[in-house]
């Protein structure tokens, strides 16, 4: 498939998808926000993807909204842009396969909302994170509102929002924005190792329990119990189910011998 602003790559069940407009930090147009969601489509329905990997081309993650495009739009212009960029933001919160973000350079604005809402995020020491939004008389999207809580708790998350402040990556694994801080010259690599670590597990497994820890953010605990119960039988009497116990069982059987 060819893009205009992404790089799109698959290897060893894993999408690469790298935001490609290097010339202005991968600041986030309209193109680039419907390229995006065409490289998840196209990933969702393609059945040797177990997971995929979001990052920046050059020497940003993403610097946020392209304030060029932005600046002429009428009110109901404005509108019609946020409701489209949260509903790609919805897409990917609730995507069925894992998606990893792996943070080069500048993740700001919107750029930070995307690796918000990316399952995990493995950062570059040299990765700075921020919301400037209070500094332009903006406000933030992309469901940071609750996700950034989730991850470093409602006080942090007030403090990086209201003060503007931007952290680096080894700041953002100390409060729990990020899963891993890595050398630079290693983020890549390091996340491609994670990738395929949950690559050689059941992609369907994964599923129904990303499903559920989303679940759980909203139900009740009688209801996500339940939910387990379902998730569990629907796991357990698949062919891969069975054809994973037989792998095991000449595993175990080898190790006698």
């Amino acid at each position: 498939m060819e893009f205009e602003t992404i790089i799109y790559e698959k290897q060893d069940g894993v999408a690469v998808i790298r935001l490609n407009r290097p010339q202005v930090l991968n600041a986030m147009n309209r193109q680039l926000w419907t390229d995006l969601e065409a490289a998840l489509e196209d990933a969702r329905g393609d059945d040797g993807v177990k997971v995929v990997i979001i990052t920046g081309e050059g020497r940003a993650f993403s610097t946020g909204a392209d304030l060029k495009e932005s600046k002429d739009r009428t009110p109901e212009e404005y509108r019609e842009y946020l409701e489209n960029l949260q509903e790609v933001s919805r897409r990917i919160i609730r995507y069925p396969k894992p998606i990893i973000a792996a943070v080069n350079g500048y993740a700001l604005g919107s750029g930070y909302e995307l690796a918000l809402a990316c399952d995990i995020r493995i950062a570059a020491e040299s990765a700075k994170f921020g919301s400037p939004e209070a500094r332009v008389s903006s406000s933030v999207t992309g469901g940071a509102m609750r996700l950034l809580q989730d991850l470093v708790g409602p006080g942090k998350a007030k403090e990086l929002l209201f003060t503007c402040e931007f952290i680096d990556g080894k700041e953002a694994e100390r409060i729990g924005l990020v899963n891993r801080v890595v050398p630079d010259e290693r983020l890549m690599e390091e996340t491609m190792a994670m990738a395929k670590k949950i690559a050689e597990n059941s992609a369907f497994s994964i599923k129904v329990i990303k499903r559920g820890l989303e679940l759980a953010k909203e139900a009740s605990l009688e209801a996500l119990m339940d939910y387990e119960v379902e998730a569990c039988l629907a796991c357990v009497f698949t062919k891969e189910r069975q054809e994973k116990l037989e792998e095991f069982e000449k595993r175990k059987e080898k190790r006698r011998t």
